[in-house]
């Protein structure tokens, strides 16, 4: 039977379509992607909720504070992602943001039963990283009910770091639990309860939103240029190459010679001197 606070949750109501399995593949896609367009909007709403977390963070982290992305599931995953991508997109170390998921590295590929309904381990999983003072926690959950994530923010408050949460629903437990909440209301998803859609590409785009203001303004960006990427790979190289030849006028095989001997862009353009003065030595 179906709980009272199951049935409250907008991101449990059934969907504004029917009888999908009567509908073309066309119908189908064309349904999804209108219902798509209301992500953008939705987060639209939640853009003052952002800014004030982001400006919250920010000089935490300059102190020396990291930020933890904690859910489980598809909000677990989509917090690992956002994480493991900022290292090679902006040079930055591992430990600097941190994703976790409710169930360990198994459950980023298996699901892990029950691993969210226990509120005493999400706390327990974030204080296998010691966390401290300047530390930030930013809970994940669409629903804003799950134990795992309320139970890790609810700990993490008490000991004096500063919470966030992104969520699909209004008025939530784990908003309650939080300094600073995002809730992205993007309605019912168009497979009903399938909080992998809506929920899930509200998330990506707060978390990409949250982390980039982030890395711009801890100084990892120049101009809009990733002057500070790991060179993992031959395209990377080649971006790299290409920006010193733009910043220095360089031809490119000198630019791809300066830019492997140095390891970055930054490192180049700080030798050459051409940083700005409001630069980061982050």
């Amino acid at each position: 039977m179906v709980s009272k606070a199951l049935q409250r949750k907008i991101t449990e109501q059934p969907s504004r379509y029917n009888h999908l399995e009567r509908m073309s593949v066309g119908e189908l896609l064309q349904h999804i992607n209108d219902e798509d367009r209301l992500v953008a909007e939705a987060v639209n709403q939640a853009l003052p909720q952002i800014e004030a977390l982001v400006e919250a963070i920010e000089p935490r982290m300059k102190r020396g504070g990291r930020l933890f992305y904690i859910g489980a599931g598809t909000s677990g995953r989509l917090g690992v992602l956002d994480a493991s991508e900022l290292p090679p997109t902006f040079g930055v170390s591992e430990e600097w943001v941190v994703g976790i998921i409710a169930g360990g590295d198994e459950a980023l590929r298996h699901a892990v039963e029950r691993a969210e309904d226990v509120a005493e381990h999400g706390w327990r999983d974030l204080q296998t990283f010691h966390p401290k003072a300047d530390d930030a926690v930013i809970g994940i959950a669409a629903s804003g009910t799950t134990p795992y994530v309320i139970g890790a923010v609810e700990q993490a408050k008490q000991q004096g770091l500063l919470t966030g949460c992104i969520t699909s629903n209004p008025n939530t437990p784990l908003a309650a639990a939080v300094d600073y909440p995002i809730e992205t209301i993007v309605g019912p998803e168009f497979v009903t309860g399938s909080s992998r859609m809506k929920s899930g590409t509200a998330q990506k785009m707060v978390l990409n939103m949250i982390s980039t203001a982030l890395m711009i303004r801890m100084g990892r960006v120049r101009g809009n240029r990733m002057v500070k990427m790991q060179l993992k790979n031959a395209k990377l190289v080649d971006r790299g190459t290409r920006m010193l030849q733009e910043f220095l006028g360089l031809d490119y095989e000198e630019a791809q010679h300066r830019l492997l001997d140095a390891g970055s862009v930054d490192k180049v353009l700080r030798e050459e001197h051409v940083l700005d003065p409001m630069d980061s030595d982050c």
